[in-house]
């Protein structure tokens, strides 16, 4: 995948995945750094995302997913997911 040309951060219930996608690449770690984009949910609805069993506008609009910073970059996400 091309790289996101930004940061985001996961905020989860069992911690934190934190995506640098400013170079090449997009590096995966568990820093809980800042990051143009945040994003609080739970394990459980992120998997229930990336299985397809929930879809990422429905888990905003309920308030399973809330979205800090940069909306155009977690746009990005959907392609990942």
């Amino acid at each position: 995948n091309a790289p996101i040309e930004g940061t985001i951060k996961f905020k989860l219930d069992e911690g934190v995945i934190y995506i640098d996608g400013t170079g090449t690449e997009n590096l995966v770690s568990q820093e809980d750094k800042d990051a143009d984009t945040t994003i609080s949910t739970t394990t459980e609805s992120l998997v229930k995302m990336r299985n397809g069993d929930l879809k990422p506008m429905m888990a905003v609009m309920t308030g399973k997913v809330k979205i800090k910073g940069d909306m155009g970059l977690a746009m990005k996400l959907q392609s990942l997911l």
